[in-house]
């Protein structure tokens, strides 16, 4: 209670300092902590016996802020903004440790009521279903483990032009880095209102970059300098870009976005253009009226004129770029098995086409492999009969196979999943009618969802980035070059030079990075005659003999 004689100066002092509307707030006696937060994204903290003033202000949130909660026993804070993104941040240092994906966390439709439990340690959140987020603290990093950025990086890529990789994270922080020693260049925060980066791609040249923002934004940068060229975006309510492209149909230059208005939003890229705010073309009439009814979650082109997107509920479209329509539709195989489970992550989160594949002994034909479901891949003919080719099992833990990359000569596939594994498949020698292709080569390149995987065929190295905060080098066997931001460089061209045959210090002693193997579920011989001569007293104690 605020004394009678002050408290109508102190209140409007509060209003002051919140700016706009406050839409949550929560009270923790335990840390003598006030939390508010509303329409102006930012988080407040407050003393509640000290109210002149907020002691700290959380950044990071893209849209309103409607629920807060504090859990007092492990010193957290939940926020909940508008579009279903979850953080969860540190009440002493006043950082974001986490920030869930709604896809990946199964938030999807709009997020009606949420609810934090401090028995359960989990948040739970109600929208098209309820989806449970149990708090799990993450032991603190060993001080020999090096990372790229310091929260996680969504995007990273390659500029055959200037040699060098750029990498973006989720607080909207891209880094230039020198492919050749894995030296950082030059560093710049690529927006003023605190969206995070969700996607990026480069143009044909790979001397602009252009990023999608979950604020509904794409912006094309000049990344050596971090000066933003030009804005694209619609007019009225964006959703959060969950994929783009450059595209070049009949000689003129497009940028290509989807995302969750679950629509294909065209931007023409003119020189002439001088605006540096654009809006997209005129969307299909194809895409208005048969186009994806769930969120479009990636977007991959096979020129000259056949693009295809993946939306969230399995349905991937193959449109027609010259007139604009749709060429063909699938569907996600599912198993017997998979029909009767509830919740089945059945989203696509990456495809990519295979051009010249000869399939079951016919004629060359363009074929288009999608993520599945279980940590599967399928193999579709959009040429000739538009179905099914072939599902095969990739994923051996079977996650969610978030990244594809398939090389022009060798047609080798590359597929890394949500556990951060890489898996390489021969497409050559691929047989339609094995379920379960053995991998040619499989390694763990991150400790979680790799979100990035690309091949720099001028070299033969593989490029990935993950959650993980790390952006990594590999050779295309899966030799470990390094991380981005090590303190020792690398010469891509001298191996003498490469942690090899070293791998990363918290792929190495991840749980989940322990070979499955037969003899390491069985007791041995030995192990039952040692312990059948251990007395009770003698149990836990080491001896030597």
């Amino acid at each position: 209670m605020l004394p009678s004689t002050d408290s109508a100066q102190q209140l409007r002092e509060i209003r002051e300092a919140c700016y706009e509307g406050v839409k949550a707030f929560d009270l923790c006696q335990k840390h003598s902590l006030l939390v508010t937060g509303g329409m102006d994204r930012l988080i407040r903290l407050w003393n509640p016996y000290f109210s002149e003033k907020p002691t700290g202000i959380l950044k990071g949130h893209s849209a309103p802020i409607f629920s807060l909660f504090i859990s007092s026993e492990d010193g957290r804070i939940f926020s909940i903004s508008r579009d279903n993104t979850v953080k969860i941040w540190h009440i002493e240092d006043q950082c974001c440790l986490f920030a869930a994906d709604p896809t990946a966390s199964g938030i999807h439709g709009d997020v009606s009521a949420c609810s934090y439990s401090p028995a359960m340690r989990s948040l739970y959140i109600a929208a098209d279903g309820i989806a449970v987020l149990p708090l799990m603290l993450r032991p603190k990093p060993h001080s020999g483990i090096s990372v790229s950025h310091d929260e996680a990086v969504m995007c990273c890529g390659y500029s055959e032009e200037f040699r060098q990789v750029v990498s973006c994270s989720e607080e909207a922080v891209v880094k230039v880095w020198d492919f050749d020693t894995g030296r950082q260049v030059f560093e710049f925060t690529a927006t003023p209102d605190l969206t995070s980066i969700t996607c990026m791609t480069f143009d044909i040249k790979g001397r602009r970059l252009i990023t999608g923002g979950s604020n509904g934004y794409i912006k094309v940068w000049n990344f050596n300098s971090g000066h933003c060229i030009k804005t694209l975006k619609k007019e009225g309510k964006c959703h959060q870009v969950c994929g783009c492209t450059f595209l070049k149909v009949q000689g003129n230059s497009y940028v290509i976005a989807v995302g969750r208005d679950r629509r294909i939003d065209i931007y023409s890229d003119s020189p002439e253009e001088l605006y540096h705010v654009q809006r997209p073309q005129s969307s299909w009439k194809d895409d208005l009226q048969n186009g994806h009814t769930e969120d479009i979650l990636c977007v991959v082109q096979c020129p000259p004129s056949l693009l295809a997107t993946g939306s969230y509920n399995g349905e991937i479209i193959v449109w027609n770029t010259d007139s604009g329509s749709i060429s063909c539709r699938f569907v996600g195989p599912l198993s017997a098995e998979d029909h009767n489970t509830k919740g089945l992550d059945t989203s696509v989160p990456s495809m990519v086409f295979i051009r010249n594949l000869r399939l079951m002994q016919l004629s060359p034909t363009t074929a288009l492999l999608t993520s599945g479901v279980r940590g599967w891949v399928n193999l579709w003919d959009v040429l000739n009969g538009w179905k099914l080719v072939s599902s095969f099992k990739v994923s051996k833990y079977q996650q969610k196979i978030t990244k594809l990359y398939i090389t022009d000569e060798k047609t080798l596939l590359y597929a890394a999943d949500r556990m951060g594994y890489i898996y390489i498949y021969n497409m050559e020698t691929f047989d339609p009618e094995q379920r379960s292709p053995r991998a040619e080569h499989c390694w763990r390149a991150h400790t979680s969802s790799i979100t990035s995987l690309q091949i720099v065929t001028s070299d033969q190295v593989v490029l990935t980035s993950s959650t993980d905060h790390t952006v990594r080098l590999w050779s295309a066997s899966g030799e470990f070059i390094g991380t981005f931001g090590q303190p020792e460089m690398w010469s891509v061209q001298i191996p003498s030079s490469w942690i090899h045959p070293g791998v990363p210090y918290e792929v190495l002693i991840d749980p989940l990075s322990m070979p499955h193997h037969d003899i390491l579920k069985r007791k041995s011989h030995l192990s039952e005659a040692i312990s059948s001569d251990v007395t009770p007293t003698d149990r836990g104690e080491l001896k030597t003999v």
